[in-house]
């Protein structure tokens, strides 16, 4: 099979508009589906099809119920077209920053991330890149850099090992964290950490971060069992709750870092052995740019 996939390849001159029309048919699972994504007739899609399938003397697609199904023929060319375009993608990407006189760099920031971290990260690069900025969840932005639609990810937890061989972790900055409440409380010269937070109104960031997780392990193993009166998954969030509900509020510093210098936060106390990790997550690719390999490895103060 390998054998004929590369003579059909070396012959049709690797044509994107057979294996374009066969990947989205393998995508849908449906020829009028695929042929309503692509514009064209079903007929067209189908009569396509029909010709890869006989110039590699391989079934792609048999029928059940629910539609057209991937035979394992069709599978392998499946994987082959997604290395295929994603390479592709990342030829364009590569020529449009050079077309451009400077480079194009495509960063991806889960919703949920400190600003303030990522204008430290990015804000020195405006004067050198082209930067495009885009914010939402971990997995669809995980996938938007699989298929190098993005350079970098930035998010505060690695990927995990379902990702091995295709995405690298790269630790950028780690910051302990420290609880803070609203200056108009008067708690900084009675508060004692950890009795002081026993039974005490507390607003935390939320069970999914690794923030919240060693949180609790400290609180488990110090026998301290806190009022959690809020939990959010947000970060801005967080700090505007720490300005204005007047509870204690567990951070990173980075966070709050402005309310700290203004006067609008006291710090109460910094938690030993609770930090924020903030990690760049990046494809595997043959040709990495300069500007991402300069985010990686460089290491950041907070």
């Amino acid at each position: 099979m390998f054998y004929k996939l590369t003579f059909y390849f070396i012959e049709f001159k690797m044509n994107y508009h057979h294996l374009r029309i066969f990947y989205e048919v393998a995508r849908r699972g449906n020829l009028t589906a695929a042929a309503r994504s692509l514009r064209v007739a079903q007929s067209a899609v189908s009569v396509q099809v029909r010709s890869l399938e006989e110039a590699l003397g391989e079934k792609l697609f048999h029928r059940d119920r629910k539609g057209l199904v991937l035979t394992e023929a069709g599978r392998l060319v499946e994987e082959y077209c997604s290395r295929i375009f994603s390479l592709g993608e990342e030829l364009r990407a590569t020529l449009r920053g050079i077309s451009q006189g400077r480079p194009l760099l495509r960063v991806g920031a889960i919703a949920t991330l400190s600003r303030n971290f990522q204008i430290a990260l990015l804000s020195p690069l405006l004067s050198r890149v082209t930067l495009v900025l885009q914010t939402g969840p971990f997995r669809s932005l995980l996938s938007e850099l699989v298929e190098h639609r993005l350079d970098i990810v930035l998010c505060n937890h690695a990927v995990t090992s379902a990702n091995e061989g295709v995405l690298d972790n790269h630790l950028l900055a780690e910051q302990e964290a420290c609880i803070v409440v609203a200056s108009t409380a008067e708690k900084k010269r009675s508060f004692r950490f950890p009795v002081s937070l026993h039974s005490a109104p507390i607003v935390l960031p939320s069970s999914q971060s690794s923030l919240r997780t060693e949180f609790d392990a400290l609180m488990l193993r110090r026998g301290i069992s806190p009022d959690i009166v809020a939990e959010v998954d947000d970060m801005a969030m967080l700090r505007l709750l720490a300005r204005e509900s007047g509870f204690a509020t567990l951070v990173p510093k980075v966070v709050v870092r402005d309310e700290l210098r203004s006067g609008a936060l006291q710090l109460l106390c910094r938690v030993p052995g609770v930090s924020e990790k903030f990690f760049a997550v990046t494809s595997k690719r043959r040709f990495q740019s300069k500007v991402v390999q300069e985010i990686i490895t460089k290491k950041y103060r907070l």
